[in-house]
């Protein structure tokens, strides 16, 4: 590694959406900008979450001066609970943000283990070499943060997740004027969001929901209304709670990681809710139904969230009808179509009016295309590195940053893993560091990859086959079997002719390497694979996995 030289990587958030981590290292000393989770794509079966493979980090623990949060997202926290197993640095994040991190740490016993720091808007934490300044941002989640860190080489500017909200809900806009004050003083490096690049014009303020909730609640003032929207979005929950209160009725609150936030933000005083309007869920029978407001997890459809319960007839004490208004506050993620496609069918089937797209009810927490030109002439860097989005964000996002004028030599699109080395006048690309996806599956971190995950879709395509056996060595002969078991193949019962063919050469196989004098159980389990393959794809056009079972007597 060259000396005086700025090392700065990204081990997740680059050709994707979501596992957001940059690290940048600079002699003994690493900060770490966030630390989130992705969700499995369709075809990793069995997965539950996804996280960034943090390897060069256990490598380079001992240099690691703190984990800089810049907001409470699951994308940019969820994978601290994983990742604090094998590194345990200080973590550095505002109250908010640390109120939602200690429900997850608490759920994985990891609460005294792990050392938060609370630090607000203006704060400035010194990390071995780097000082990291918390810049105050406008995003769907209060308490959002930009991160200026100062180098020895320069400043390296990180947005973080950010809007222009000129009229925030809680009143406090981005810091425009520290942001350009950095920018006067000279920014060698802005890492900056590329969600919305695609997106003309500026994002709506967050206040435009409430003028739509207004509407809504007048409009059905006869029904019962639950509100699906994203649990880290405090301030949209506030908003329905405050038209809940304008309208006389109560709210209900349902989903575990709601629960979670709304205590968080309750508690740290990031919402004010009047006495008496939370009700438990237990008691929203004893009032009208036209009177009660029920706030929900499931605006993306996640199986076993409360609202997909809720259409599914699954939910303890939520049964819905056409007396019933479900409000889906949010647009469905790339990928998550379907699954929002599902749970509003089965609410239409069960006659539930439901708003989904036809109403003002969601605005975006990223920047749009005039917000981003706006932070680019604030920060007027020496160098660009888009971040966050998938790959035609992050190039149109260059094309942009071209636009307004910027030297296409001096913006690097990189893959996650890459490295940038830079010092006061130079920027390149210096190889790569490990990097991926470590994917969850219950308690297993990690033990489940790409050969797993190939049995798993084998599997489900075309089912199993297990052909068990008993043999003796000694004698040539087969004691028992060979019995043949389906599963996901076919129904057996209709299939007797092809099982009992497939028995016969199963028995043929066995048979012929025994008079063989083949004694070697790996010879003989693939050459029983091998025949029943052909087999089975001449009859079918299937490759079932074939999973012989050989034991000795």
């Amino acid at each position: 590694m060259a000396k005086n030289k700025l090392r700065v990587m990204m081990l997740g958030g680059l050709n994707e959406i979501g596992k957001n981590i940059a690290v940048l290292e600079y002699g003994e000393d690493i900060v770490v900008i966030d630390c989130g989770l992705a969700f499995p794509d369709e075809d990793m079966l069995g997965i539950d979450l996804v996280i960034p493979d943090i390897t060069y980090l256990e490598k380079n623990a001992s240099k690691i001066r703190g984990i800089f949060l810049t907001h409470g997202h699951e994308d940019h926290i969820g994978a601290l609970p994983y990742v604090l197993r094998s590194i345990n640095p200080p973590i550095y994040g505002t109250r908010l943000t640390l109120g939602i991190l200690e429900n997850k740490l608490a759920e994985h016993k990891l609460t005294n283990k792990t050392k938060l720091i609370t630090v607000e808007a203006g704060s400035v934490v010194n990390a071995g070499v780097f000082k990291c300044e918390f810049i105050r941002v406008n995003h769907s989640i209060a308490d959002a943060c930009a991160i200026a860190v100062r180098t020895p080489v320069g400043t390296v500017l990180h947005t973080g997740d950010f809007k222009l909200d000129v009229s925030p809900i809680d009143g406090s806009m981005m810091d425009v004027t520290r942001l350009g004050e950095y920018g006067n003083e000279g920014v060698l490096l802005l890492m900056c969001e590329s969600t919305n690049v695609e997106r003309s014009g500026f994002t709506p303020s967050e206040r435009t929901v409430g003028h739509s909730l207004d509407h809504i609640f007048l409009s059905n003032s006869d029904k019962r209304i639950i509100i699906a929207t994203f649990s880290s979005n405090v301030h949209r929950v506030q908003q329905i709670i405050n038209t809940s209160v304008k309208f006389g009725r109560k709210v209900a609150v349902t989903g575990r990681s709601m629960i979670n936030v709304v205590g968080a933000a309750v508690r740290l005083g990031y919402m004010k809710v009047p006495e008496n309007v939370l009700i438990d869920l237990n008691d929203i029978n004893k009032y009208p139904s036209e009177m009660v407001t029920v706030v929900t997890t499931g605006s993306q459809g996640e199986p076993m969230s409360a609202l997909y319960r809720m259409a599914f007839s699954d939910h303890s004490q939520i049964e819905l009808s056409s007396k019933d208004l479900v409000v889906l506050s949010s647009h469905a993620i790339p990928g998550n179509e379907l699954l929002v496609g599902r749970i509003i069918n089965e609410l239409y089937k069960r006659g539930v009016n439901v708003y989904h797209d036809n109403q003002e009810v969601h605005v975006s927490g990223h920047a749009c295309k005039e917000e981003l030109k706006l932070m680019h002439n604030l920060i007027r860097p020496k160098f660009f590195m888009p971040i966050h989005g998938e790959y035609r964000h992050l190039m149109q996002h260059k094309e942009l940053a071209e636009f307004l004028g910027m030297d296409s030599n001096n913006i690097f699109v990189n893959s996650t893993g890459d490295v940038l080395e830079l010092d006061k006048n130079s920027c390149k690309r210096a190889g790569t560091v490990p990097s991926g996806r470590v994917l969850i599956d219950g308690y297993g971190v990690g033990d489940v990859g790409n050969i797993v995950l190939r049995d798993r879709r084998h599997l489900a395509q075309d089912g199993l086959i297990v052909v068990v056996a008993t043999v003796d060595v000694e004698e040539k002969t087969i004691a028992s079997g060979p019995d043949i078991v389906s599963r996901g193949f076919v129904y057996v019962r209709e299939a007797e002719e092809l099982m009992e063919e497939v028995r016969r050469i199963a028995s043929k196989v066995l048979n012929d390497a025994l008079d063989s004098g083949v004694t070697e159980w790996t010879q003989m389990k693939n050459s029983v694979k091998e025949n029943l393959t052909k087999y089975l794809f001449s009859k079918t056009k299937r490759k079932p996995m074939i999973l012989p079972v050989i034991m000795n007597v």
